[in-house]
């Protein structure tokens, strides 16, 4: 069976995008899920978080979306060896300029992942803080799109201008994009906005917020900089749980969705 692909996406920055795909792909794959990790941010964070150099690792994306790569060539083991990546670094933006120009630039990563996609259960794509070409790239390729949100003041507008993008996405290239799932992160219990938001949230998504919530966690925030996901760094803290939990949450949907 071809692999379900999942967009980590919100076009807010510092909202736990990154966190959120390394550490779903490490839950995932101690699940035992052949999971396939791609960033698509030209800061390279996921690439970093993963235990990869991104100043020395070639071929990446960049060169994969300008054609000068093969896809198998641009996957790369990571450090645990418990899931593939496909890594970025800063070359990615001009690797999108010159994306800009060029005819089907929406579907290049959709055509790319072609070969792959038998080899594993999961796609997850880590995509830049923007609604720039590199996330229409990633929309087009997805099947579904999780959404790391922060529980605060302006956190329902910053969705807006993503679901507007999705509802564009779907009109002309992939009519079958749907939000997979809303995610809270960063979550502290004991502010009291946090848990008017979260219930908006609730309202607002129903079944589509994620049961999981992550919590505002410092072994999470430590770990990238050990090159490691946080279930790697410290599986027994609070936020390595959290994605634990996450991770069979996302396994039981999609499950429900062959079902």
């Amino acid at each position: 069976m071809s692999a379900i692909i999942l967009a980590v996406a919100n076009q807010k920055g510092g909202v736990g995008k990154t966190t959120t795909a390394v550490n779903l792909a490490a839950g995932m794959a101690l699940g035992d899920k052949r999971v396939l990790l791609i960033d698509f941010d030209p800061q390279g964070n996921t690439t970093t978080a993963s235990g990869l150099d991104k100043h020395t690792i070639a071929p990446t994306a960049a060169e994969l979306l300008l054609g000068e790569a093969e896809i198998r060539a641009c996957i790369h083991a990571t450090e645990g060896g418990d899931f593939d990546i496909l890594p970025a670094n800063g070359d990615l933006t001009a690797a999108e300029v010159r994306l800009v120009s060029r005819i089907g630039r929406e579907m290049v990563l959709r055509n790319a992942l072609q070969p792959v996609l038998d080899r594993y259960d999961v796609v997850i794509i880590d995509c830049p803080p923007a609604l720039n070409i590199l996330t229409v790239n990633a929309l087009v390729a997805a099947h579904g799109v999780v959404v790391p949100m922060q529980c605060e003041y302006f956190a329902l507008e910053g969705l807006s201008a993503l679901m507007d993008t999705l509802e564009q996405v779907r009109a002309a290239v992939n009519p079958n994009i749907a939000i997979f799932g809303v995610l809270r992160t960063m979550f502290d219990g004991r502010n009291r906005l946090a848990q008017e938001v979260s219930q908006q949230l609730e309202a607002h998504f129903g079944p589509r917020l994620f049961q999981t919530i992550i919590p505002r966690n410092v072994r999470l925030a430590e770990a990238p900089s050990h090159g490691l996901s946080g279930l790697a760094y410290d599986p027994s803290s609070t936020g390595a749980q959290a994605y634990v939990q996450l991770a069979q949450e996302v396994m039981d949907r999609l499950k429900e969705l062959a079902a």
